[in-house]
């Protein structure tokens, strides 16, 4: 069974409701009665500002009252409040908004899980010849620095052992073991240490056996690649979406208290159903 065939597995069982503030969409819309229909969540309208939804804000950020109120006058933020209050169990949000906002409403209404440092966000690939990944981060944080890469990549494996069953991460670098020096392959031998995870490796000794072996770099059988900044992260989904006809899920956001899932805004009615799904299976 691949991962997303499971994780509708998990979401037929849950029925989480899900709250999507561009719903008006049309997209989304289509998404969203293809979800009940097959009975993968509770699709919940953006709901109007109440009580609720304002105590949330007040417990979670501290904010006056008043301001409260006129944060839950932008849908986004509304969105995360009814997270935050138990009005709903998951937000999908992102077919109409950048990335940046939706992380803004996830931040202040959510907040973050306990002994996480920075959200971040992964793609789940999809080769055609069935094979499955985890790419992270390719779509939040543009240059991280130890901390943040750690923060990274615990969050991966978390989510890859998740949905997946399996979370074998390579933290990737242009470097293999000590061959090479710099700042980024210093960052990413750091950051290895720190976690035990393999790493700093080149992508091929990551995923080739023989070569992994030749560079005593692990067993080459990564399904979770961490790359050192979203410039490489970016670029690599990019290409391998492009040249190996690979379906890229997401990005999904991690490292939130509560499931939050960021569209592009590029995506089709199949990508937001898909990544519906696994939001309410990270759950």
């Amino acid at each position: 069974m691949n991962t997303l065939d499971r994780a509708r597995t998990i979401a037929k069982g849950r029925m989480a409701k899900v709250v999507f503030p561009e719903w008006d969409d049309p997209r989304v819309a289509q998404a969203v009665a293809i979800l009940r229909q097959q009975e993968l969540c509770e699709p919940v309208p953006l709901a109007e500002p109440d009580d609720a939804q304002v105590a949330a804000l007040v417990e979670r950020r501290g904010a006056k009252e008043g301001l409260a109120r006129r944060m839950l006058t932008r849908p986004l933020m509304r969105a995360a409040a009814m997270v935050s209050a138990g009005q709903a169990d998951v937000m999908v949000a992102g077919a109409d908004s950048p990335t940046r906002r939706v992380i803004e409403a996830a931040s202040l209404a959510i907040g973050l899980a306990p002994d996480v440092s920075v959200p971040s966000s992964f793609f789940l690939m999809v080769l055609p010849d069935g094979r499955e990944f985890v790419f992270a981060d390719c779509a939040v944080n543009t240059n991280p620095d130890a901390a943040a890469l750690e923060a990274i990549a615990r969050a991966s494996h978390s989510s890859a052992q998740a949905l997946c069953g399996r979370a074998d991460v390579a933290l990737l670098s242009f470097s293999s073991g000590t061959s090479g020096s710099g700042d980024s392959v210093d960052m990413v031998r750091a950051v290895a240490e720190a976690t035990g995870f393999v790493g700093p490796v080149q992508a091929d000794a990551a995923l080739n056996a023989t070569i992994a072996s030749k560079k005593g770099m692990g067993a080459g059988n990564a399904n979770v690649l961490i790359f050192p900044s979203l410039d490489a992260g970016n670029i690599a989904y990019k290409l391998v979406q492009e040249l190996a006809g690979a379906q890229a899920i997401g990005p999904m956001l991690q490292g939130f208290a509560r499931p939050v899932c960021d569209l592009s805004r590029g995506a089709s009615v199949d990508d937001i159903v898909a990544s519906t799904v696994l939001a309410v299976a990270m759950g």
